[in-house]
């Protein structure tokens, strides 16, 4: 055995005992406290494993990479949407766009069932069915020029399935921006710091870009120094705002920012994808990976101890105030993004295929973008997890249970096993500067909470926690925003390639009138659910919002059956497995969620249940929490009923693409000559590029050799 050879084996042996280990101390431990870092270390090790031995897997036997062929970037490179772009600035692009509110809210939900599953399926999930996703996805749309999800659904499986998947991505698409839209006017409705900060980004992207294209082309390191030091000026520069007169210009009304996003949205769509896109999303991933590599550099100093159980009773149960429902499938439901994410499938057949240089870099991008949110994830887990129980539920569960005093809060927490004081509740208020943290639901405040007392063990202490506090709002808003811009994009991709169908002139990116057109209805679609949202409390995207989970993971699950389709289709049916087993279990998942939505007798968890109560209570002239007045309690009766009914067919319209699936794949199977394909000819290509991070010794001598 060589030296180097040697070397190998040591490290991946000891990485592998390393996670083994952590992984062991997580699952037995019981009844004692359990320090976060071990939480870190198992994550970090089945990581590095995954990307080295699984992914290359995948990229070398599955996928069949092949670096001789040419990207549609480099065979279509019109300047707008396509443009071969350096791995490094598309990695950041494609981690800013797939990392949205799931990561980061979602675990801190999940915290109710206790550490332990949420952990379990963020690590486990990701590798063999998140990652797995995005990667080959973003393969198979790169080898057809970048077509969205839905038109490979329609082109490889049938009229049928296809149609059925296309109404679905696209409406699922809608609702979900709308959702991400939201919270990010949610998180800065108040927040002069983080309102200036994310507009600082804008132009600081638009210099980057013209700087990296026109005056120093080819000059990425340089470019992101620059680009990193106006943004941490702008951050700084965001506090002092905050404090300053302007406060007032930069607090900015939940309607006005609304409009602000539309309107930004719209020219992300539209202008050339290296002038805005892609370096403000370059930008932002500094800011998230910093962020969070800040964090875990913080948990491994303090060495929080992990406050949550293992397990706690709710997962068995179903009946936690956080949200009502069983571990399973409820808890890989709340928790999509970090480990398994349809909306992740529509960036992989959006703008990404359209940009990468090499075939063999989808494994960087497509895998290892996806690693780095599934580390978001875990992150945020540990944040909520380190908190006090009792004030981890006073904070996530809602008014109608704990009230809107601390008072009434304590005493709930106390029917629910955990204790918290009145004046607990009002110190850690008082140590963030909020008037209150009672009922603050939805995960982001307690996700900023966490992040505050971990950062404040570390740096400045107690006195610094409010600073933390609102930084971590900040960078959550500038953590989601930037999956609304990539959103609308591939929203108008995916509805010029629908429309194409029909009208083959708007089915051309580069057409400038289609390009607008349909850039202005998808931004309007998502638009107009999102301003109703704000002007109404029980309207617009607030009515769908609680399709948000179950619609994300249908959506991962017609991108796994394409992806399984098209393994079986080119010839691959021993590699099917890859994506087969992931749309087994996810398809599983989901269909048992929309099953008890729609027909649970539990007004907490169906939504013909909820509708029946609320509707009864209506009779009776009775008005029920969340509602305020009888036509609060009508909203509610109708947002049930759409809910439910969207449900329904959602599902529906998922088994459709799903049987259909089933179907074409037998047929490949049984037949003697392939099926045909949409997979383009063979281009051969002219660049050399690396396909890491870092280019090898043998990839630089190529380098060298092109006089690059």
């Amino acid at each position: 055995m060589s030296r180097s050879k040697l070397r190998s084996v040591i490290i991946w042996s000891t990485v592998a005992i390393a996670g083994a280990i952590a992984w062991g101390v997580l699952a037995l431990s019981r009844g004692e406290e359990i320090s976060a870092v071990w939480l870190v270390v198992a994550a970090i090790a089945s990581y590095v494993i995954a990307y080295r031995f699984y992914a290359r897997f995948i990229a070398n036997k599955v996928l069949r990479v092949d670096d001789r062929r040419a990207t549609p970037g480099e065979r279509l490179d019109n300047g707008i949407d396509y443009q071969p772009t350096d791995r490094r600035i598309l990695v950041g692009h494609h981690f800013a766009a797939i990392a949205g509110a799931g990561p980061l809210v979602g675990p801190v939900l999940a915290a109710q069932m206790g550490y332990l599953p949420g952990t379990m399926w963020i690590v486990f999930g990701v590798i063999f069915a998140g990652a797995v996703q995005d990667m080959v996805i973003l393969f198979f749309s790169m080898r057809r020029n970048g077509k969205s999800l839905g038109q490979m659904a329609r082109d490889e499986i049938g009229a049928v399935g296809g149609i059925a998947a296309l109404v679905a991505v696209f409406s699922i698409m809608i609702i979900l921006l709308a959702v991400l839209a939201l919270v990010v006017v949610n998180a800065l409705a108040k927040s002069p710091w983080g309102t200036f900060s994310i507009a600082m980004t804008i132009p600081i992207a638009l210099f980057m870009g013209f700087y990296l294209r026109i005056l120093r082309p080819g000059r990425v390191i340089e470019t992101t120094v620059i680009g990193v030091g106006l943004l941490l000026l702008a951050i700084a520069a965001g506090g002092w705002v905050q404090e300053s007169s302007l406060a007032d210009t930069f607090t900015l009304s939940p309607e006005t920012l609304a409009i602000c996003l539309v309107v930004y949205g719209f020219f992300a769509s539209v202008l050339p994808v290296w002038m805005l896109l892609a370096p403000r999303d370059y930008l932002s991933t500094f800011m998230k990976v910093g962020t969070i590599g800040l964090l875990a550099i913080g948990v491994l100093i303090a060495a929080p101890a992990l406050q949550t159980e293992a397990v706690t009773k709710f997962a068995s149960t179903g009946t936690g105030p956080v949200f009502s429902g069983e571990l399973f499938p409820f808890v890989f439901i709340i928790i999509a993004c970090g480990a398994l994410s349809g909306f992740h499938a529509l960036i992989a057949s959006g703008t990404t295929p359209k940009m990468i240089q090499k075939e063999s870099q989808v494994r960087l991008v497509g895998y290892g973008a996806m690693l780095m949110e599934s580390f978001v994830a875990v992150m945020a887990l540990i944040a909520a997890c380190a908190l006090e129980p009792g004030l981890y539920f006073a904070m996530n569960s809602p008014a109608g249970v704990v009230g809107s005093t601390v008072e009434s809060a304590s005493a709930a927490v106390a029917n629910l096993g955990f204790t918290i004081s009145p004046q607990e509740l009002s110190a850690a208020a008082a140590a963030v500067e909020e008037q209150t943290l009672v009922a603050r639901t939805g995960g982001a405040p307690t996700l900023a909470v966490g992040m505050s007392e971990i950062f404040a063990s570390v740096l400045g202490g107690a006195s610094l926690k409010a600073f933390w506090y609102h930084f971590a709002i900040m960078f959550e808003a500038l953590f989601i925003l930037t999956t609304v811009d990539a959103g609308t994009r591939v929203g108008r991709f995916m509805l010029q390639d629908t429309l194409g169908n029909i009208w083959k002139p708007i089915g051309r990116v580069s057409w400038k009138p289609g390009l607008w057109a349909t850039s202005a209805v998808v931004v309007l679609a998502w638009g107009y659910f999102l301003y109703t949202g704000v002007t109404n409390p029980l309207g617009g995207i607030n009515q769908l919002f609680p399709l948000f989970g179950i619609a994300n993971q249908l959506l991962a699950a017609v991108a796994l059956a394409v992806a399984t389709t098209i393994l079986v289709k080119s010839g691959r049916l021993k590699w099917a497995w890859v994506t087969g087993v992931p749309l087994a279990w996810d398809a599983a998942v989901t269909l048992t969620a929309s099953w008890q939505k729609v027909f649970s007798e539990n007004p907490a968890i169906g939504f013909f249940a909820q509708r029946d109560r609320y509707a009864d209570a209506l009779d009776r002239g009775e008005v029920l929490a969340p509602a305020k007045s009888l036509d609060d309690m009508r909203a509610v009766v109708t947002n049930s009923t759409v809910d439910g009914v969207l449900s329904a067919l959602f599902a529906i319209l998922v088994i459709l693409v799903i049987a259909n699936a089933l179907w074409v794949c037998w047929k490949a199977i049984r037949s003697r000559e392939p099926l045909p394909t949409t997979e383009e000819p063979f281009v051969e290509s002219k660049i050399v590029a690396p396909s890491g991070l870092f280019a090898t010794a043998e990839e630089k001598r190529e380098l060298v050799g092109t006089g690059t």
